[in-house]
């Protein structure tokens, strides 16, 4: 449906609330304060990546090396008060940009408003993708064309936005079992995932689809699936600084960047998140969010996971899939390569 077909009130709504979701993050730009600011380092046609975290201190060794070999020029972070020594290691960096915040997680809208700002402010006219770093972008052909092949191809394409599952990842026991260490890749642990088991719908409003399924859904959220958590989400975009991310990186407006499937039998080129959640921290890091309480719908999520817990941490089960390549991934139907031959 093109937007000319669209109703004039929905129209006229959804550019009203774009505009309130840009005038809200120039707002809340007081509230981040600037650590180390190496973003006249930033040249044009730099791949940026933005990032909000707290504690991260464990992961981001891996995070950073995985995503500069990936192509990913400039990160900018936004550190929401960590106490772990993320923000010092951060600072060391030459190619990060730093902003320290100790305001409402929650009330940030989920610390999107401190990420709209920064793209706003940094963001236009460059390919940004938005992540946690716990997310590890893949996408056909990612083995032997980096970044910056996709995205020429995109620009190419006339393609402003690029779609990827969150694919969540675990091990084959306990989730505590195996202890990650510091810069060691993930997935040597988390190797794991649910090959199917996931629901698709459209969100008629937004024209974004809504993934559910996996294993969080099949484990915590059993009887209740639609309450599970959303996997579809659309992070990499060729950012102006007039768009803006609604819920996390689920749905954008203007609403045309949310349409990156193909409506008439055919494909378009999509990627993974490969989410590296379930490590060996995991219950320690969901007791802390859930005594904070800062996460969407009073933090249900974290609760479902540590009613869960009291039942075992082991997210395997019969049917679970080893990972091995992106291949794998496009043969089960979770990726496309699209027209990208």
């Amino acid at each position: 449906m093109r937007l000319s077909d669209l109703p004039l009130p929905n129209r006229l709504r959804r550019r009203t609330e774009r505009q309130y979701l840009v005038a809200r993050a120039f707002n809340r730009r007081r509230a981040l304060k600037s650590t180390v600011d190496r973003t006249g380092k930033i040249r044009k046609g730099d791949i940026l990546a933005f990032i909000t975290m707290r504690n991260e201190r464990l992961r981001l060794p891996y995070f950073l090396e995985y995503y500069r070999d990936l192509g990913v020029n400039h990160f900018l972070f936004v550190n929401n008060d960590s106490d772990d020594g993320s923000g010092n290691w951060l600072s060391e960096q030459p190619d990060v940009s730093l902003w320290w915040t100790n305001a409402s997680y929650k009330r940030s809208r989920f610390g999107m408003d401190w990420i709209n700002r920064l793209l706003m402010k940094y963001g236009s006219g460059h390919w940004c993708l938005t992540v946690d770093p716990d997310e590890f972008l893949i996408y056909p052909h990612c083995d032997t064309r980096p970044l910056p092949a996709l995205t020429d191809w995109l620009d190419a394409s006339g393609r402003r936005s690029f779609p990827a599952m969150l694919l969540d990842m675990y091990p084959r026991g306990n989730i505590e079992d195996e202890i990650y260490e510091e810069g060691t890749d993930p997935f040597r642990i988390a190797r794991w995932f649910d090959p199917a088991n996931y629901t698709i719908t459209k969100n008629a409003y937004y024209g974004n689809l809504w993934i559910q399924g996996g294993p969080r859904t099949r484990r915590y959220f059993t009887a209740d699936p639609l309450s599970g958590p959303a996997l579809n989400k659309t992070p990499l975009v060729k950012w102006h600084w007039r768009y803006a991310y609604v819920s996390s990186t689920h749905m954008l407006l203007p609403r045309s960047l949310n349409h990156v499937y193909d409506e008439n039998g055919g494909e378009q080129a999509s990627g993974c998140l490969l989410h590296a959640k379930f490590l060996s921290n995991f219950t320690e890091k969901s007791a802390e969010e859930l005594d904070r309480r800062q996460h969407y719908a009073n933090s249900k999520e974290y609760r479902a996971y540590h009613a869960g817990l009291r039942r075992g941490t082991t997210l395997w089960c019969s049917e679970s899939r080893e990972y091995d390549d992106w291949r794998q991934i496009e043969d089960l139907g979770l990726i496309s390569r699209g027209n990208w031959a």
